[in-house]
């Protein structure tokens, strides 16, 4: 059978109502923006751009996160389209499975679980971490990790990713309306932070605005830690300047990732045609706000060399470097109920890729079996509670960092291409939001996060590269063979033969 055979979006749907496999639509405009911003606004907003601003761009790190949004605005444009057309849980793979075939949708949804495991992974670690350190501030001395029979054992990781598997098994809308009262508390603290930090600025340090490019220390002989771009065209890797500025770009997207979370919840979506688009752009808006607002602080405050001196560069370091250290104990309170909240939509995302993947049978279909009472995927979020956790709790997640960049932007590249190819097939298919200028717009999008991609360094091309062919292995030992659209497909075919040597017989008799 065709590597390229796809599935109807009208089966998609008529899935989506199957007895015993399908989801409760409980979720509004303001919960899906405030799972956006839930999901967005986490320790990103308080470290990334300062490690950006140290590292890459300098002050220019806020046309980085800018460039950054504008890319994600222009993706998100591509999801919000699709998902007002296809309405069910999967987020990007269902969108590619209705477009671009079985293969293609298999290898998204491999990423897709790539993104949101080691996403909630890193972030449930930085956690525990991060509680440590509020502790901390109170004199408790809590260490972040324990022995266990000899393992280094991250206890916070696994309280809070217990937690919101929880939350998650007894029910998305209880989870949001968690969600909201820490999404709330924590803008409120970036709003404090920003206006505090803005009594600080000197015009001077914003001078110069983008600085001159300089090499990258000790990496003419660091062939894995340049991005695949340097890499390829032999240039030398280089700080700051023009690809600084776009090197700074890649690194903040992580800031942006989540946004394409929302997706995955469709299903569980009311009104989704129109729901899901407000919900999804207003969360964008709200996010891209903040995220200028702390970089034009960050950069404002101090000069960027103090933060390019610092190895762990955030935003407290400017507020200690300008002698208002009390506002660090803030700050780390924020990044504690910043992530919070992460991880919650990252479960979420996750359960709902993997229910979607083994409902077609491209995974065990049994998975996706949903609570009668609840109506979430009771089975699928423990496994995905247990594994975040296990990950989290027992490894060491750093080197997992720009993996969840390289899965969200693979899947921005394919569903920006798919949009074009959906308007093709099915120009008759009602849509509650378009896309504008399309081709153009998707296109565009599609070539700036592959240009992101190639921001990345090679060492992560070689690790996705790896992820990949694990997944193809996966998908034809199990997943091609159990595909429901294929074994429907066998069936049809079969049938067409029989039915076709009966008719053939049957001449042959007359």
């Amino acid at each position: 059978m065709s590597l390229r055979r796809t599935k109807s979006i009208e089966s998609s749907i008529a899935d989506s109502l199957e007895k015993g496999h399908s989801l409760k639509r409980t979720l509004g405009t303001w919960d899906l923006m405030i799972m956006g911003v839930a999901v967005a606004v986490g320790a990103g907003i308080f470290s990334v751009g300062a490690k950006a601003a140290g590292s890459y761009a300098g002050p220019s790190v806020t046309l980085g996160f800018i460039l950054a949004a504008f890319t994600c605005a222009l993706a998100i444009m591509c999801y919000a389209e699709f998902a007002s057309a296809v309405p069910v849980a999967g987020s990007a793979y269902t969108f590619t499975y209705a477009t671009l075939g079985e293969l293609l949708a298999w290898i998204i949804g491999w990423d897709l679980i790539l993104e949101m495991l080691t996403a909630a992974a890193v972030i449930a670690k930085y956690w525990g971490i991060y509680l440590s350190n509020v502790f901390a501030l109170w004199n408790w001395d809590i260490p972040a990790e324990i022995d266990v029979v000899g393992l280094k054992v991250s206890w916070g990781a696994f309280v809070i990713v217990a937690i919101f598997t929880t939350l998650l098994v007894f029910g998305t809308k209880l989870s949001a309306r968690v969600a909201s009262i820490f999404t709330l508390i924590k803008i409120a603290i970036v709003v404090f932070v920003i206006v505090v930090g803005a009594f600080f600025i000197n015009i001077k340090n914003y001078t110069p605005f983008i600085p001159d490019a300089i090499p990258t220390k000790g990496g003419d002989g660091d062939a894995w830690g340049q991005s695949l771009f340097s890499f390829m065209t032999g240039a030398a890797p280089a700080q700051y300047g023009i690809f600084g500025l776009l090197a700074g770009a890649s690194l903040v997207f992580f800031a942006f990732i989540g946004f394409d979370v929302i997706a995955t919840s469709a299903e569980e979506v009311k009104n989704p045609q129109k729901t899901l688009p407000r919900g999804i752009f207003a969360g964008l808006a709200i996010v891209t706000v903040l995220y200028i607002g702390v970089s034009l602080v960050l950069t404002g405050m101090v000069p960027y060399t103090v933060l390019a001196d610092d190895p762990n560069a955030s935003l407290a370091t400017a507020f200690v470097a300008v002698g208002a250290g009390w506002a660090a104990q803030v700050i780390s309170v924020g990044i504690l109920v910043g992530l919070t909240t992460v991880i919650m939509v990252l479960l979420l995302g996750l359960s709902r890729v993997l229910f979607a993947m083994s409902r077609d049978g491209l995974l065990p279909r049994s998975l996706s079996k949903t609570s009668a009472k609840r109506g979430t995927p009771v089975r699928i979020q423990i496994i995905t509670g247990l594994a975040v956790a296990l990950i989290a709790g027992l490894t060491d997640v750093g080197v997992l960092e720009e993996m969840i960049n390289i899965g969200t932007l693979s899947a921005f590249v394919l569903v920006s291409i798919a949009v074009v190819v959906l308007r093709k097939k099915r120009p008759d298919l009602k849509r509650a939001f378009r896309v504008p200028f399309s081709p153009f717009l998707p296109i565009l999008s599609a070539v700036l996060c592959f240009w992101l991609m190639l921001n990345l360094t090679t060492l992560t091309w070689v690790r996705f590269a790896v992820w990949l062919a694990i997944g193809l292995i996966v998908y034809f030992a199990y997943g091609r063979r159990h595909s429901v659209v294929g074994i429907e497909a066998k069936r049809i075919f079969d049938d067409t033969i029989r039915d076709e040597a009966i008719a053939e017989e049957d001449s042959l008799r007359k």
